[in-house]
């Protein structure tokens, strides 16, 4: 029996004894299986507060893509819902201070999984800014500190942009969409196009995916038992308490600096993934806080 064979005979092995061990016939698993494969299909949606129209065929075939890709990246998916309990109490206050649905924390979900997301075009942080437009919108992008990743700065970077692109747009679904495909990419759709309403714009593949699985992580987020997850509040990752460290000089060395404040490096750079280096220069005296965590390490 050569090397192939053997590794089949012994897979078919380790099957069959499974079944065995545990009362379940072949038959029976095929039923299991069938069942496992039917997913739940919400009767209405919305993105913040605007109805997605699921009586038009392409729109809920678009839809219904998206839930079933997304409720089979079984860890992925996973691991997103339990970060949610971290980055959500930081990310939905400030949207709430700036006026933005709370729906658009799932846009952040979709750009970045909610971790420090580096994207082959130089996009960074969990909202995923490109170095201009995160200086545009007037966050610090340079080796000893970058913004983009502090998750309250950007936050409330992504909810300027949302703003301005709401009021261009008519619609926070057509600001959605902008997020990756630009202000002016949409609107000279819309302008061509002569429609007005995302469902019915005709766009680039990735920009008409795009608000669809934001709305599809939105669904599986909120019901995700409907969808085979089944998380216990112990099983998801905590947002540990901090004290704040408001500093405006030049600290030279930031592995002391952590040690004189009682945690290491490696927690430091955790916490404050902003600090981009060994330390951090400040000439100009600039004001920044830094995270020390209370607890959890």
């Amino acid at each position: 029996m050569n090397s192939i064979n053997k590794l089949t005979f012994i897979a078919a092995a380790i099957l069959v004894s499974s079944f065995l061990i545990y009362g379940v016939s072949t038959d029976t698993k095929k039923e299991l299986l069938h069942e496992n494969t039917k997913m739940y299909f919400p009767s209405q949606a919305d993105f913040c507060g605007e109805a997605v129209p699921l009586q038009i065929s392409d729109v809920r075939e678009r839809f219904d893509r998206e839930l079933l890709v997304n409720a089979n990246l079984d860890a992925t998916t996973l691991i997103i819902i339990k970060r949610a309990n971290r980055a959500f109490p930081v990310i939905e206050p400030i949207l709430a201070k700036y006026g933005v649905p709370d729906d658009f924390k799932y846009l952040a979900v979709i750009e970045s999984g909610l971790v420090n997301a580096v994207s082959p075009a130089g996009a960074r942080g969990v909202w995923q800014f490109m170095p201009a437009t995160a200086k545009e919108r007037g966050m610090e992008v340079n080796d000893i500190v970058d913004e983009r990743y502090n998750l309250e700065k950007s936050t409330e970077a992504a909810c300027k942009y949302l703003i301005d692109a709401k009021a261009r747009l008519g619609s926070w679904t057509l600001a959605a969409a902008s997020y990756n495909g630009g202000i002016s990419g949409v609107n000279k759709q819309i302008d061509f196009q002569k429609v007005s309403n995302y469902y019915d714009l005709l766009l680039t593949d990735e920009t008409a995916r795009y608000v669809f699985r934001i709305i599809a992580l939105k669904e599986i987020m909120k019901n995700p038992a409907m969808y085979g997850f089944t998380v216990a509040p112990e099983e998801t990752y905590p947002l540990l308490p901090v004290r704040k460290v408001e500093v405006d000089s030049t600290i030279d060395d930031l592995a002391a600096f952590a040690n004189g404040q009682g945690i290491n490096y490696k927690i430091l750079k955790i916490h404050n993934p902003w600090l981009r280096d060994r330390k951090l220069t400040n000439v100009a005296r600039k004001k920044y806080v830094i995270d020390i965590p209370t607890s959890g390490y």
